[in-house]
């Protein structure tokens, strides 16, 4: 192995050798125009070019790879100015200056140096070159890149790469690339400042060393490294062709403000095919990008479609450039500050969209309908956010927005009636007029026959009534759901029974309301149970219905919340729990005045970690539970947890290890691979969402809290930070613990958020690491990108 690799640096250091011993010279005095043939200075190979290329109504300054059907442009001088009109030259002049004469005679220069040039030359790199007497490189393109860097050149700390405004526009755009000093990548909309919450990708090398250059090599390794020189960080693993006769790459910061790395493949007689290598962002998750769509606007990815849409109520700035972003459309004489008010305004709802955070007023613990009522009486409210029993309230401008099949968001947008025309009442009142009296005898006969038909319906429903029920409870109840379990079928009726009438309310969730009950009335036990009443029963509904009676009634595990019966009856859909007295886990982390003690929450994680593993390894089907949350893990009066609420969960077949299953989950939980079209999943979404979890009882606090700290916002990233810098104590508020002991249980739960599934431990292993019965390494960095 080591030989191949010295075989291979020799080889790249002679093409390096023999490609700059031929490149030609180009001597003082030389000049381009714009207006003759040849208008460029070429490369030994002819792949590179430098000079004039046209772009809108004029041409600009640069270098591009030489192809067919077109050129790609690798690099620009002076960018943002304006085009330069046909009738210009490229001078090279006689006192060593490299300077643009536009057709009016003015002068600027190209290459700016204090010292004086010799020769120029355009390396087979891509690298355009000056040169003073002593063959000393005094200037080179390769130092102040564009949105491109090109095998050999460098980006180095504190410079950026800029994306251009549009394929034929190379202006600067509305994107930029830093490396910072502290060792990483990040990616930024142009019009922000460097603070952590603009980021929508980073490299995450920060835990790697600090003043890194990226790099790319010739074999298209695209690598982080020291100031010695050794690669520290890969971004792409390379080991593809190194010839440069054959086969180019690059590295662009492209006009979506997504890192790619290319491979020009190049043929005869100039053509070349272009492929992609590496993408930075995934293409479902290109909407990730920060302001790839304008302001009020939203973007929504379907397949190889990037759209930016506009919520109800606004429409387009520019519906010729609908990255501008939209605008409100209705008029002042509708605001809602009017005579009116609210009156001339309705609420209408997106569903998996939302902004960036930047509400001015936050309500917790409300229905979507109490959200949408309260968005509705406040003038300053445009948008409200409802998400996990939260709202969020939001003023123009809304920046960011996205729309993400697998996040359960749903922006309610107030919009303005359609007001009906003035003359509309005048024409209704006169029809009246004229058909009132028909209309009042017609009135009276169907009145006089609608009471005959109630009570000759209500004879008969009297006389088939215990018939009826016997039927509808014989019919309704699923055949394929009570022959593959062993659990208690109740009426509807007995439950209404049991729970008085649903009188009290313990919890709610999304499928629907938990109520508490009692067996005593039916079998003298007095047993407590807790009733989960579903909620608009749909297809979808149902669908939580089969799936929670049918995994509940196969699982036997003391950390998993047991089924004891369920209703299936007419459209009622009930299912019957054993009742939990210490409520749920988020409750008790979260909303408890006293939270439990450091070696409580051990045991609970071992806990919850058990019940997880019996699901995928032990039970008979596996399952993935895919909603593993704090609120969906119930404390009995023991204060031993059980995992609930399989609503959600998919059954897997006996030799099957994956699945293909629509985004389900909940935001903040979910593994990065629901995001990812025709992604596999795996019982790793749940060791995920168990990472969130672990973290979550470390710390006490949930995984998203939008007031505090902007690097504090996100608890896993919190942590990671904090684990790096060696300041775990940070993350939780005690003082007597044993950091050491802190320390192992968060390496648990990073190598469970790893964004890669493969990379995240199995069940089995997190409860051996938990327990210490084997050694828990220090965990990789978590991604190469991040979602803020």
């Amino acid at each position: 192995m080591a030989t191949k690799l010295l075989l291979l640096l020799l080889f790249c250091l002679f093409s390096i050798k023999k490609a700059l011993s031929l490149q030609p010279n180009i001597s003082s005095g030389s000049t381009l125009y714009t207006n003759s043939t040849p208008n460029f200075w070429p490369s030994p190979s002819g792949h590179f070019a430098f000079g004039f290329y046209p772009t809108g109504n004029g041409f600009k300054v640069g270098i591009w790879v030489v192809g067919s059907p077109k050129n790609t442009i690798v690099w620009t001088s002076r960018r943002n100015d304006p085009v330069i009109s046909p009738g210009a030259a490229l001078v090279f002049s006689t006192d060593g200056g490299l300077l643009l004469l536009s057709s009016t005679g003015q002068v600027q220069p190209v290459a700016e140096t204090t010292q004086t040039a010799s020769v120029a030359s355009m390396h087979d790199s891509g690298n355009f070159v000056l040169y003073n007497s002593s063959s000393k490189i005094i200037w080179a393109s390769f130092d102040s890149p564009t949105d491109t860097l090109l095998v050999l050149q460098k980006l180095v700390p504190e410079n950026m790469l800029y994306s251009s405004i549009s394929e034929t526009d190379t202006s600067i755009g509305n994107f930029k690339l830093s490396l910072h000093r502290d060792g990483s990548l990040y990616a930024f909309p142009i019009r922000s400042l460097h603070d952590v919450k603009y980021i929508y990708w980073s490299s995450f090398s920060k835990s790697v060393g600090r003043n890194l250059t990226l790099n790319l090599a010739a074999d298209s390794r695209f690598y982080l490294s020291s100031s010695s020189g050794l690669a520290v960080l890969n971004l792409t693993a390379g080991g593809h062709l190194v010839d440069g006769s054959k086969v180019l790459y690059r590295a662009t910061f492209d006009v979506d403000g997504i890192l790619r790395l290319y491979r020009h493949q190049m043929g005869s007689k100039g053509s070349s095919n272009i492929s992609i290598l590496w993408e930075a962002i995934t293409p479902e998750n290109r909407c990730s990008v920060k302001g790839i769509c304008g302001p009020n606007s939203f973007c929504s990815v379907d397949g190889a479609d990037l759209s930016c849409l506009c919520p109800p109520g606004f429409e387009f700035v520019d519906p010729k450039q609908a990255n501008i972003g939209c605008k409100l459309n209705s008029t002042a004489k509708n605001d809602c500050f009017g005579d009116k008010g609210n009156a001339n305004y309705r609420m209408t709802s997106l569903p998996n969209t939302a902004w960036e955070s930047g509400e001015y007023d936050l309500l917790s613990s409300v229905n979507e309908e109490a959200c949408s009522e309260n968005c509705l009486e406040d003038c300053n409210c445009v948008v409200a956010t409802f998400w996990d029993e939260m709202c969020f309230k939001q003023k123009l401008p809304l920046r960011f927005g996205r729309r993400n099949g697998s996040r359960p968001t749903k922006a309610l947008v107030k919009i303005t009636r359609e007001s009906l025309p003035d003359d509309t009442n005048v024409v209704v009142n006169e029809i009246t007029k004229k058909l009132g009296k028909k209309l009042v005898i017609v009135g009276v006969v169907l009145i006089t026959l609608s009471i005959f038909l109630f009570l000759f319906s209500g004879y008969l429903i009297f006389k088939y009534q215990i018939w009826g029920n016997r039927m509808r409870i014989r019919k309704s109840n699923p055949p394929d759901v009570v022959q593959e379990i062993n659990v208690t079928s109740f009426t509807y009726d007995q439950l209404v029974k049991a729970t008085n009438n649903f009188r009290e309310e313990i919890g709610r969730g999304a499928s629907g309301k938990v109520y508490k009950g009692s067996l005593q009335e039916m079998n003298g036990g007095g047993q407590e149970i807790a009733v989960k009443r579903l909620e608009k029963m749909v297809e979808e509904r149902e669908s939580v219905f089969r799936n929670e009676v049918k995994i509940i009634g196969r699982t036997h595990h003391k950390n998993l919340l047991q089924l004891i019966g369920f209703c299936s009856e007419g459209s009622n859909r009930l299912l019957v729990y054993e009742f939990m007295k210490n409520g749920s886990l988020g409750d008790l982390l979260f909303k408890s005045r006293s939270r439990p003690s450091w070696n409580e929450r051990r045991r609970i994680l071992v806990e919850i970690a058990r019940g997880i593993n019996y699901l995928h390894e032990e039970c008979q089907t596996r399952i993935i539970h895919c909603d593993i949350k704090p609120h969906n893990i119930l404390m009995d009066e023991s204060g031993s947890a059980k995992i609930s609420d399989f609503g959600l969960s998919k059954l897997l077949k006996p030799d099957q290890t994956k699945t293909y299953t629509m985004a389900r989950g909940t935001r903040g939980y979910v593994a990065p691979e629901w995001d990812q079209s025709n992604a596999p999943i795996t019982v790793k979404a749940d060791v995920y969402s168990f990472g969130v979890l672990l973290l979550e009882i470390v710390c006490c606090r949930k995984n998203l809290v939008l007031a505090g700290p902007e690097e504090e916002m996100v608890l896993t990233d919190w942590v990671y930070k904090c684990y790096l810098a060696g300041e775990l104590e940070e993350v939780v508020d005690e003082t007597e613990l044993d950091l050491e002991e802190l320390e192992k249980v968060v390496k648990v739960g990073l190598w469970c958020v790893h964004t890669e599934a493969a990379r995240r431990p199995s069940m089995k292993s997190v409860i051996m690491m938990l327990e210490g019965t084997v050694v828990t390494q220090a965990p990789p960095p978590l991604s190469s990108h991040v979602n803020v």
